[in-house]
């Protein structure tokens, strides 16, 4: 595994023509009317969630393990990706599809 990792590539980070817009943002893969946010959202939700039409969730209540902390208004969550879309940009990560 260390010899696998010692064959990347490295360089200077460089944040250099980031747009956020260049990104997809959430889309709905399964075409079942929720995109990416909304799925996490009811998946992870500890009671049955509110939703509304064009599958806007719109309370449920959201449990954070980190710092222990439950939400109830999916507003005051981020859904966000492993790594921040402009910390991948900086290491030379291109754009989604």
């Amino acid at each position: 595994m260390a010899a696998a990792v010692d064959l990347l590539p490295s360089a200077n980070e460089s944040r250099e023509g980031y747009q956020r817009t260049s990104f997809t943002h959430w889309v709905d893969a399964d075409h079942d009317g929720c995109n990416t946010r909304a799925e996490v959202l009811i998946t992870e939700s500890r009671v049955k969630p509110t939703i509304e039409p064009g599958c806007k969730v719109t309370a449920g209540e959201w449990h954070s393990f980190y710092d222990g902390i439950t939400v109830t208004a999916p507003g005051g969550l981020d859904i966000d990706h492993m790594a921040p879309l402009a910390e991948a940009w900086d290491s030379g990560a291109p754009p989604g599809p």
